[in-house]
């Protein structure tokens, strides 16, 4: 009896000392798994942070590229002593060259040549589509990039005055609605008058003077009873300086009599919009 209960508690004693030994091994092994997965960690850690570096200079050289793409195509061009446009601008002129007569295309020689054609282009077929029509008291001209609509005295204003008549009030709706009706276009009023020097009168000193006042009176009327941007608005005075012809008879003082309405094209908003527009 004794024998027996001796080798069970031997048994017992085995037993326990092999169950400890593999718990100890199984927590070295767990804490050596733990120690590993914290390694891990780290380095993921230090990993992702060099990836985010990384990625920075990318992004960084990418945005350099780019800036330097944009500055390359936005770079002015001379156009001998016109204009300047833009790289993108003379691209999209190409385009706008597309559209026109090839035996026209062909006579042109330089850039400037090519641009004036392009320009002259857009603006005749403004015009066309607008209901403006000569007489003998308006004249159109189309002079390379800019159209010229000359309007003769007595549609405008009376002798001596530079109040806007409401005779003028159709010719005006309608030189308005082109240039409302295109972004790239600006326009510039140009007073002229006679040389017959005037007496000096409430605000008005000179022939100079009257051109001015002229200009301006038709400017504001376009911006307040057409709606013409006024950042596209210019008014200017020539007194007696330009005329058309002698003033040595009263009918050719009657012609140099004249407001001058200048329609000029914003290159690269023109050639902007003729790339949207195809």
């Amino acid at each position: 009896m004794k024998k027996v209960t001796i080798t069970l508690l031997t048994f017992a004693l085995l037993t326990s000392c092999v169950s400890k030994k593999k718990y100890v091994a199984l927590e070295q092994e767990n804490g050596e798994i733990r120690s590993q997965l914290q390694k891990t960690e780290v380095e993921k850690e230090e990993l992702e942070a060099k990836f985010a570096k990384i990625q920075s200079r990318v992004d960084e050289y990418n945005s350099k590229i780019n800036s330097l793409t944009e500055e390359n195509n936005s770079k002015m061009v001379a156009v001998d002593d016109v204009a300047v446009i833009s790289n993108d601008a003379r691209e999209q002129m190409r385009e706008t060259l597309k559209n026109v007569d090839p035996a026209i295309v062909s006579q042109a020689t330089s850039l400037k040549d090519s641009m004036n054609i392009a320009v002259s282009y857009n603006l005749q077929k403004s015009l066309d589509n607008s209901t403006l029509n000569e007489d003998e008291d308006i004249a159109i001209d189309i002079d390379e990039t800019v159209v010229m609509i000359s309007i003769s005295d007595k549609m405008l204003f009376n002798s001596g005055s530079y109040r806007v008549s409401n005779k003028a009030n159709a010719i005006l709706q309608k030189i308005a609605d082109i240039i409302n009706s295109e972004e790239s276009l600006d326009l510039m009023v140009e007073g002229h008058t006679d040389n017959k020097l005037l007496l000096e009168s409430a605000g008005i000193r000179d022939n100079w003077d009257l051109s001015v006042l002229r200009a301006t009176s038709v400017v504001r009327k376009l911006q307040n009873d057409y709606d013409v941007a006024p950042e596209k608005l210019i008014a200017s005075g020539r007194s007696f300086y330009q005329p058309l012809v002698s003033n040595d008879t009263k009918e050719n003082r009657a012609k140099n009599r004249r407001t001058r309405i200048v329609i000029l094209p914003n290159i690269d908003k023109f050639f902007a919009l003729m790339a949207s527009n195809q």
